[in-house]
């Protein structure tokens, strides 16, 4: 269940919906009182894509979007004379991602995707272009790709870029993407395989290293770049990275993998978890990787670990840590450089390694923000001394900027003011922490635009997806939307989430909906001592296992007076034979629903459906693979046949993750509609 879903109200509204489906008391069109609604205003804003410093600490390169174009900026590393990189009139209107450095610095590699197709169905060509920063040429096309490539990596020697490719891909790989058409023989139909390849940058021969009979999620050169080291499972890729195993083999066609960590078979905290991130350490001797339980590849997230390149037990570097290690980079033979989430907060950190042991030192700096763009090979980019960093960074209060500048105990400077005109249409934003059942818990508190301390106002609840993920202060953009329509907008960040250790991460396992559920309101009550919260005007929202939560809440409490769930979850057991992603399941739930029915049914809203109450919106993409539509149909069926107030919106092409921007403006509308109706603003 995906974190790069995980708030409803970052998606936004669509006008062709494949099927919407109602009870008798729909909500009508948006009320003439949001004619003047900010919500254009918080679309308005540059977004940064990911930021590369060079390795010898002396440039920067971001992506930026730049209305519909994606663009190249180039600039020194404080961010001085930044200009457009030319990439010519040809790719002008395509996107642009993964910007990599050569190791002298001297060039730099990025990927072009020039179709435009938002069904996930047509073939894809993505291709390999290098740019010489020194001089005026347009930038090198180096290799045509008739498939999907990502995640580009130099060899330390500067001749060879490795990457994730999938040839003949019609579709993203990723489960969030839309899923093919489950029509004619199910499950018989050949398996997109993501492989890694390498590219040679002189002849532009491309060369597939991992067989074509498992399925690659990330992979790391060897300092030497004779071998690497990769994560993988069986196809198919979207269901089994959660049963990944750690392989290492040459950097050869044809060469014979050889597993080194198996994560079902393992002793200790690893055992059936899940691992990503390997890397090597610079002389060759071990792989460190982060291992934990999570809930979607790309929400990473759990303990530092590292295992020789020959095998072995794995060694926990880092057991028992209070925070959450999300991404990392050798810093030397014995040292790295960690980012983690500390209580909603985001820090960089160096640990130092004697023997099978990571000692955390003081962090060099924690930002009430968060940094990087998204996933965790994308964290923040580091020159080869590790004395220079570069990353994005938002916040609540602070809109996307490229910082830039000298690793130590102060944050590095914004070096762009793409976005420096931009102001918060919502209020204040506080971090809220509160203790219950023993455990320490926090979350994010948005106040209402135009805040009057002398009135009282209702407030929406946003659970994150995941559960394996967490609410940073980000700029939310859309994502503020209730706050800028007069609402207070609570984002709590309950037990399964990142930010205080991976025994916290693992505190809901077979538990769904219960412990997570009592965290969540004693949440709320902790705000209303805090704010002029009205607790008879609360709402609740989510997508993905916030879509759960806000199927099943509604069955445990009548606390909250209107819902809007995106992509949930109302019945486990009949989720387990619907969705392709059941491998995720087993280590939440401690066995197969064919093994244990009753945990399932435990934690399913449909067990409870006749306690549901609420007034609620549906909303979910008909190609959803990690939450399938069924779901949303069963749970609108019975609140249907129950009389309660309902809608469901089907939205045709989209997966877990919406693509067509006319979809999620309408998801955004209907929304605000739904609260307006059953939880107005104002009085």
């Amino acid at each position: 269940m995906s974190k790069s879903s995980h708030l409803i109200v970052s998606l936004a509204l669509l006008a062709t919906p494949l099927l919407v489906q109602a009870a008798p008391d729909t909500p009508p069109a948006r009320p003439a009182s949001h004619a003047a609604t900010p919500l254009p205003k918080l679309a308005r804003v540059k977004r940064i894509g990911n930021v590369a410093l060079s390795p010898d600490g002396t440039r920067l390169a971001w992506m930026q979007q730049d209305g519909k174009r994606s663009v190249i900026e180039l600039a020194g590393a404080d961010g001085s004379h930044a200009q457009a990189l030319d990439v010519g009139a040809k790719l002008a209107d395509c996107s642009k991602s993964d910007l990599a450095w050569s190791p002298d610095s001297h060039r730099l590699a990025f990927i072009a995707d020039c179709s435009h197709d938002l069904t996930n169905t047509q073939a894809m060509h993505t291709d390999v272009y290098l740019a010489d920063v020194a001089g005026k040429a347009a930038p090198r096309e180096v290799a045509q790709l008739a498939g999907y490539a990502r995640a580009l990596a130099w060899t330390a020697n500067g001749q060879s870029l490795g990457f994730l490719y999938v040839p003949g891909a019609t579709r993203h790989a990723a489960a969030t993407a839309a899923g093919k058409a489950q029509v004619g023989v199910i499950g018989e139909e050949p398996e997109e395989i993501q492989r890694v390849a390498s590219l040679d940058v002189a002849s532009g021969a491309v060369h597939t290293l991992t067989p074509a009979s498992i399925y690659a999620y990330e992979f790391g050169w060897s300092a030497d770049g004779s071998r690497i080291a990769y994560t993988a499972a069986p196809a198919p890729g979207d269901n089994n990275w959660w049963v990944a195993k750690l392989y290492v083999q040459e950097a050869k066609e044809g060469a014979a993998p050889r597993v080194v960590v198996d994560p079902s078979t393992v002793a200790g905290s690893l055992h059936g978890l899940q691992i990503a991130l390997p890397r090597w350490s610079p002389d060759g001797s071990r792989i460190a990787f982060i291992g934990g339980l999570m809930s979607d590849q790309g929400s990473t997230g759990g303990d530092i670990y590292s295992v020789s390149p020959a095998g072995g037990a794995p060694a926990n570097l880092t057991p028992g840590t209070k925070v959450t290690p999300e991404w990392f980079a050798w810093a030397g033979n014995n040292a790295l450089t960690v980012s983690q989430n500390a209580k909603g907060k985001e820090q960089l950190a160096r640990y130092d390694i004697q023997g099978d042991k990571a000692t955390a030192q003081a962090p060099y700096f924690t930002v009430s923000a968060s940094i990087g763009s998204g996933g965790a090979a994308l964290a923040v980019s580091l020159s080869a001394d590790h004395r220079r960093v570069a990353f994005q960074q938002s916040s609540f209060e602070q809109a996307p900027e490229v910082h830039a500048g000298v690793l130590g105990s102060t944050p590095p400077p914004a070096v762009t003011a793409l976005n420096a005109a931009l102001k918060p249409e919502w209020g204040k934003a506080v971090s809220v922490e509160w203790k219950n059942e023993g455990r320490d818990v926090q979350g994010w508190l948005l106040y209402p635009a135009h805040y009057d301390p002398h009135k009282t106002y209702p407030m929406i609840v946003s659970v994150h997806g995941g559960p394996a993920a967490a609410v940073t202060s980000r700029w939310p953009g859309m994502g503020a939307m209730y706050a800028a329509e007069g609402y207070f907008q609570f984002m709590p960040n309950p037990r399964g989430s990142f930010g205080q250790g991976e025994a916290f991460v693992q505190a809901n396992r077979k538990d769904f909906g219960y412990g997570d559920l009592r965290d969540v309101l004693a949440g709320i009550d902790a705000v209303e001592k805090m704010a002029p919260v009205d607790d008879h005007r609360l709402g609740l929202t989510g997508w993905s296992y916030g879509g759960f939560m806000s199927m099943f809440a509604p069955t445990q409490t009548q606390r909250f007076r209107a819902v809007v769930a995106g992509a949930g979850i109302s019945d486990w057991q009949s989720y387990y034979g619907e969705n392709q992603i059941d491998q995720w399941m087993i280590p939440y739930f401690g066995a197969s629903l064919y093994d244990d029915p009753a945990a399932y049914a435990k934690s399913s809203a449909l067990s409870f459906i006749k306690q549901a109450k609420t007034p609620t919106l549906i909303i979910v993409g008909d190609r959803d693979e990690e939450c399938p539509a069924p779901q949303s149909f069963e749970f609108w069926h019975a609140l249907k046949t129950l009389g309660v107030p309902t809608q469901l919106v089907v939205y045709q092409d989209e997966g877990h993750h919406f693509e067509n921007p006319e979809h999620t403006r309408d998801v955004q509308q209907r929304s605000l509609a739904w609260f307006a109706k059953y939880l107005p603003a104002s009085k």
